[in-house]
């Protein structure tokens, strides 16, 4: 198993929510993490029946005076088991891991999340400081990183399979749309929309459905944290901006996984969003983990200019620009120029496929393992 980085953000002793994506690894670890936690499966049947009828069965199972740690696998399966939850917080002080894919279904059901009294944490798809030496960029493209495509003889059926069990146990189980084949059809789509701007009449025309549906299947990825929003960043705004957002599947091998290739894709386009994508999954997973609080941003102007990714926060403003080519020419540096000449605070980088350090003026270039392997230190280490 590897060492998660998710540890470090861990509160002692205080209840806390762990929400993320389907296979990332959150059941494996608590009960890896917290050995002596009293364990309980609202995906096993027997015990999701009986919660379903009496959520008060909580107390029954916790002996008096215990102090370590209650678990409750997929708490979204029984959103009433908080009021319960809650009680034995206030009434005993208890201690509970509450795991599940999403924030946003809790409170879509009513369901308000212990009212501040447990914390809210993350789980991503694990990282290349997790991964150390099993980290290799080629087949981290190809497959993505969640746990089990490291684990897996063929990682490519499991990530085919991984996209049905989340349609048959997360979509249509919950009931989150009555067109689960028009859902999947939007699912292969987007994918051509990975790292860009959602169309949304031509996806609404590709897949036969309103406009208004198409929104909605996006509300849905995004609440099951299948997918991400990725906003504009408009302060202190100098030029006109677009007002769209990017859409980013999860993970990179997702991703792949979902994308349907052919004689007509360039490799170029299929590896440059690819390697967008883990960058970006890279950078959701260091903030969460090391508690930097960056808020997460895109740029781009209504004349095109694109910066890929600008992180703002008390800690520092950075940008990056994600390029696959090994050399870098003055084109792959007009847009960061143009930032920085509106943000001259900002810390620059371009990320690219090459291997050497280089500079360009105020712009810093990385090669791409090099900068995922050390982004905790760099977006620690801001200074104007």
């Amino acid at each position: 198993m590897y060492q998660r980085l998710i540890s470090k953000s861990i509160p002692e002793k205080k209840s806390f929510f762990l929400f993320g994506p389907r296979g990332t690894g959150k059941t494996h670890w608590v009960k890896s993490a917290f050995p002596n936690a009293i364990y309980i499966d609202l995906l096993e049947e027997s015990t999701f029946q009986s919660f379903l009828k009496s959520s008060s069965l909580l107390d029954k199972m916790i002996p008096d005076g215990f102090d370590d740690w209650i678990i409750i696998d997929e708490v979204q399966k029984v959103p009433q088991i908080l009021n319960e939850v809650h009680r034995l917080i206030e009434l005993k002080d208890y201690c509970f891991i509450l795991t599940g894919s999403s924030a946003r279904t809790l409170r879509k059901k009513g369901v308000n999340l212990l009212a501040g009294r447990a914390l809210l944490r993350t789980m991503h798809p694990l990282c290349a400081q997790e991964l150390g030496s099993d980290f290799t960029l080629d087949r981290s493209l190809k497959y993505g990183h969640l746990p089990s495509v490291f684990s897996e003889s063929d990682p490519s059926d499991y990530l085919k399979s991984y996209i049905g069990v989340y349609l048959k146990e997360e979509v249509m189980q919950e009931g989150l749309t009555r067109k689960l084949d028009a859902f999947a059809k939007a699912l292969e789509i987007l994918s051509f929309s990975q790292g860009s701007m959602i169309n949304y009449s031509e996806i609404a025309r590709e897949i036969g459905v309103d406009r208004r549906l198409v929104t909605g299947y996006i509300d849905v990825m995004v609440d099951l944290l299948l997918a991400v929003r990725l906003p504009i960043f408009s302060r202190r705004a100098k030029r006109k901006l677009i007002t769209n957002f990017k859409f980013y599947f999860f993970d990179v091998g997702v991703y792949r996984s979902l994308r349907p290739t052919g004689p007509f894709d360039q490799v170029a386009d299929l590896e440059g969003a690819a390697l967008e994508t883990l960058f970006f999954q890279e950078l959701r997973a260091v903030n969460d983990y090391y508690g930097l609080n960056y808020s997460l941003y895109f740029w781009r102007t209504q004349s095109k200019l694109e910066v890929d990714f600008i992180l703002y926060g008390e800690r520092g403003f950075f940008a990056f620009e994600i390029k696959r080519s090994k050399n870098i020419c003055s084109k792959d540096l007009k847009a960061l120029n143009e930032f920085i000449k509106d943000y001259p605070e900002v810390k620059a980088f371009i990320v690219y496929g090459g291997d050497r350090k280089l500079y360009f003026g105020k712009i810093t270039a990385l090669p791409f393992v090099e900068a995922i392997q050390t982004l905790p230190i760099l977006l620690e280490s801001y200074q104007k």
